[in-house]
């Protein structure tokens, strides 16, 4: 583990966000910290957790507390699995394969975005848990394909279906940054945007002895190559998942399935129509639609909505463990976290995401001790007070 992440002043999930925002230069640390519009839902992910507070049983004494969890037939060792996060090679060179590493030594799941810069397969090899594939249908129905079948050769076990991309959101923050001049612009567009890169050399160094812009690895469009990256956005327009699509990515995908990107009654009772094994409750961290309720606030609905038909898993504002214990309270099965291991990532590589994933063990051991609660599958709604979440 490197000095800083190593640092006895890194304690908090918050403290690898400041070493992120140091590391690497603005466009790339807003495209991982910042949300759609105005940032409301983005906001509200994070602090709805503060309208619940607990309800411990006291002068309980526990020896051990159990961790795992049991999701999609999977025995996992924490209640949480590495959600998709894009572009992450721009964050660290290592990117995806430095997370997956770091999940399975860490005995849980890692979800690799379709947006990667990493071979599925380089991603699957660096894991030895769990890997799962989150499809965009991006460059077409025959890129999809041929990226599925790929995955299924590779050992991948589950398949993240994101259906919250018809377009995608405007996030202020890139445009402000420059993100699609440094990207796809022409030398002078880059110029204004060029001092706060070069203010950055050890970033700058890693990503151009890296290779630079990468290509995406997995979407690879039939006689044209992998799409560039610059590609992203106009692909996503043009790649809607429909819930007819889903009869169409059963009948290729032999594993489990997870809808990701779920919010209301109607689509969840519909997941489980098209067959969804999981369902992931998910406002995209905030960055789509602006202005929809917070993951924790729609996790009830969902919940109730499926009842035992179904696993739950939710995302979106986890920084800490007492935020995912919240959301076992309120009926997730597990949840995703992505900022909070994407930070570590931008700030040190694989160690700043073993370092992540450390503090969100120890946040959630010491929790369930001071709660009286031996183990997190038994943790309900019993160990909250809701008066203004899910009620």
């Amino acid at each position: 583990m490197t000095a800083s992440v190593a640092s006895p002043r890194v304690v908090c999930i918050a403290d690898l966000r400041t070493l992120a925002r140091r590391r690497v230069p603005k466009a790339v640390f807003d495209y991982l910290d910042g949300g759609a519009e105005g940032e409301i839902t983005l906001r509200e992910n994070c602090r709805v957790y503060d309208d619940l507070t607990f309800r411990p049983r006291h002068a309980v004494a526990l020896a051990n507390c159990n961790l795992g969890t049991k999701v999609l037939g999977l025995d996992l060792a924490l209640p949480f699995l590495l959600a998709p996060v894009g572009y992450s090679r721009m964050m660290h060179p290592k990117g995806e394969v430095a997370a997956a590493r770091a999940a399975g030594n860490a005995g849980t799941a890692y979800i690799l975005s379709t947006i990667s810069g990493h071979k599925l397969e380089d991603v699957k090899a660096a894991s030895t848990g769990p890997v799962f594939y989150q499809l965009y249908l991006m460059g077409g129905r025959e890129a999809a394909e041929f990226a599925l079948d790929r995955a299924r050769r590779a050992g991948f076990y589950a398949l993240v279906v994101t259906i919250d991309t018809a377009v995608s959101g405007i996030r202020e923050r890139d445009y402000r940054n420059g993100m699609r001049e440094l990207i796809s612009g022409s030398v002078f567009q880059k110029l204004p945007y060029l001092p706060d890169i070069l203010a950055h050399p050890g970033w700058l160094a890693a990503y151009l002895l890296d290779g630079g812009l990468p290509s995406l690895a997995n979407v690879v469009i039939p006689g044209k190559g992998p799409m560039p990256l610059l590609d992203v956005a106009a692909a996503l327009a043009a790649s809607t998942v429909t819930w007819d699509d889903l009869q169409w990515i059963r009948r290729l995908w032999p594993g489990p399935i997870v809808i990701k990107g779920v919010l209301t009654a109607e689509d969840a009772r519909r997941a489980v129509d098209e067959g969804a094994a999981a369902i992931s409750v998910s406002n995209h961290g905030g960055r789509q639609l602006d202005c929809v309720p917070s993951s924790l606030r729609a996790l009830r609905e969902v919940v109730k909505a499926v009842g035992t038909q179904t696993e739950v898993l939710m995302d979106g504002g986890i920084r800490r463990g007492t935020d995912i214990v919240k959301a076992l309270c309120l009926g997730a099965r597990a949840v995703l976290c992505g900022r909070a291991y994407a930070y570590g990532l931008a700030a040190a590589g694989e160690a700043g995401v073993n370092r992540a994933i450390e503090i969100l063990r120890a946040d959630l051991d010491r929790t369930l001790r001071l709660l009286g609660c031996p183990s997190v599958i038994n943790l309900d709604r019993s160990y909250v007070n809701a008066p203004t979440v899910g009620a």
